[in-house]
């Protein structure tokens, strides 16, 4: 069952057997399968809303078939709501990057498509939430109360996608204000080029990022050379 470049049959099955002691196994799950979902598709609010939907709905659903008795449902949904904020986390920073590059084109943030870039970015600080909390409202009797006390917990600690967007966005809002425009005939065309192109750009950058990542962590495991040993 494939919903918003997610499996979420996998991580139901994943949900479903997870024991109290699996809880940063599901957290990073789900960051990865939230990260390569959003790596699919371009950046728009309305795709991650869908990635971030069909996650929630994974792992409600996941933690409903759980047939451990005991098991605490509020650790497991708070471990996808982590793992979900850590995805967007690495979205945030690929805005931030992709805004740069148009500042470095000396292309002015109060065009209508920098300009709407910016009101996006603001607006990842409440998007989480809102997922969680209409996740909340669907999840039924069985975990609607566990789903509330993850979202009472976001809500007054934040998420750190939503903390970063914000500062992000204040810090180009700033630059618009202060900067002056400066004519730069040569590279305009191509910057309004980039312009037209934003999503797709965002795009770009998160998956070199999570390629470096990955390539990162490929060295970290590989096993150190054994010296050789002189005859």
């Amino acid at each position: 069952m494939i919903k918003s470049g997610i499996d979420q049959q996998a991580l139901i099955d994943l949900f479903a057997n997870a024991s109290a002691k699996q809880t940063e196994q599901l957290r990073q799950a789900v960051y990865q399968a939230t990260l390569g979902a959003l790596q699919g598709r371009e950046l728009s609010l309305k795709n991650i809303r869908g990635v971030l939907g069909a996650v929630t709905q994974a792992a409600g659903a996941g933690v409903a078939k759980n047939p451990l008795a005991g098991v605490d449902a509020d650790a497991l949904l708070d471990k996808a709501v982590t793992g979900m904020d850590e995805a967007l986390l690495k979205a945030v920073e690929a805005n931030q990057v992709a805004l740069q590059r148009f500042v470095d084109q000396g292309v002015d943030l109060r065009e209508s498509q920098l300009k709407k870039a910016l009101g996006d970015l603001e607006k990842f600080e409440d998007m989480l939430l809102g997922v969680v909390q209409k996740g909340a409202g669907a999840a039924g009797d069985p975990l609607a109360g566990a789903w509330n006390q993850v979202a009472e917990k976001l809500q007054m600690k934040g998420s750190l996608s939503g903390q970063q967007a914000s500062e992000a966005a204040e810090t180009f809002a700033k630059q618009m204000q202060t900067a002056v425009r400066e004519t730069r005939a040569a590279s305009l065309r191509a910057a309004q080029t980039l312009a037209d192109s934003y999503g797709a750009l965002v795009s770009g950058v998160l998956i070199g990022m999570s390629d470096a990542l990955r390539q990162g962590a490929a060295a970290a495991e590989a096993p150190a050379a054994k010296p050789s040993r002189k005859r």
